[in-house]
């Protein structure tokens, strides 16, 4: 556990300093086409570390509220109160915020910087699909993540990850603009300002690629871990693998979900069915497929 604690750790520096590098080279890029190079540059890596303090600190929230998770007490989910309560108590964990997401989806992901800030937010599909020791392995899992500190890597990448699409079309979207000005302007310079155009296209055709590479940092070996940490959590394999087998079968899309916090949940909630859009959400899974999960706990 402690080695996936300090791998953890590592994983977001890894994100936020890869995040800080790539919007200051694409403001720099954009500065030096518009002759304010070191301005933009400083101004790029303010705005950089200002999103990155807001992801580490409020990463879970941003998740929580793009998700349209809402909390609930215990008095409105009993059942569901009481089975976090108890697995936390068993590992040791401070209970974590408890939310609901209206979708009949079965489905559940944790968020949050560390166990003392954490939330648990699980679908409404989920609590109608999966009976007490299916709810408990799910549950269990999850708070897998949070003992883990699965969950800071996992928000980070979510909220850094949107962050970086919305700079690459908007970086798109100025190039085209500036391109089409100089166009209608003056030619002078414009060889110069033309290669800065084109390395700055080239730049923001790339930073989705970019932002694979940092949802690639979230492992997808987690899963397997918190499958067998979760299993441990309730000493019962047969609850989770029934209610992974569950999930398999269901083909239930999650309305709120998108490929920037696919990673969160505890399984792909894209579609993956026949189609050019559900080819792609397979191309781009952060899961393992859901038979080799059942399979390794089938082994235990």
């Amino acid at each position: 556990m402690y080695e996936q604690l300090a791998s953890n750790r590592r994983r977001s520096w890894f994100l936020i300093a890869s995040f800080v590098m790539v919007v200051a080279i694409a403001g720099y890029g954009m500065g030096l086409a518009i002759g304010a190079g070191p301005i933009a540059l400083a101004l790029a890596v303010a705005v950089a570390v200002a999103m990155s303090w807001v992801s580490y600190y409020s990463g879970d929230r941003i998740v929580l509220a793009a998700s349209r998770a809402r909390e609930v007490s215990a008095q409105g989910e009993p059942r569901l109160h009481n089975l976090v309560e108890g697995l936390c108590i068993a590992a040791g964990l401070p209970k974590p915020r408890v939310y609901l997401i209206p979708d009949p989806a079965p489905n559940a992901f944790a968020t949050g910087r560390d166990p003392a800030h954490a939330s648990i937010a699980v679908t409404r599909g989920l609590l109608d699909k999966m009976n007490r020791v299916e709810l408990e392995g799910v549950v269990a899992h999850e708070l897998s993540h949070v003992q883990n500190r699965d969950t800071l890597v996992m928000a980070l990448a979510a909220t850094l990850l949107g962050v970086v699409v919305l700079i690459s079309d908007w970086t798109l979207r100025s190039f085209w603009w500036g391109t089409g000005g100089r166009r209608r302007g003056s030619s002078q310079g414009g060889g110069a300002a033309g290669v800065f155009v084109l390395v700055g296209l080239l730049f923001a055709l790339l930073m989705p690629v970019f932002a694979r590479v940092m949802q690639l940092a979230v492992s997808r070996r987690r899963e397997y871990y918190a499958d067998v940490s979760g299993v441990r959590m309730t000493r019962y394999p047969p609850g989770l693998i029934a209610a992974l087998e569950k999930l398999r079968d269901d083909k239930t899309v999650v309305r709120t979900a998108s490929r920037a916090t696919a990673h969160l949940w505890i399984e792909s909630p894209l579609d993956r069915s026949e189609g050019r859009l559900s080819r792609l959400n397979r191309l781009f899974d952060t899961h393992p497929p859901l038979a080799d999960r059942i399979k390794v706990l089938r082994e235990l």
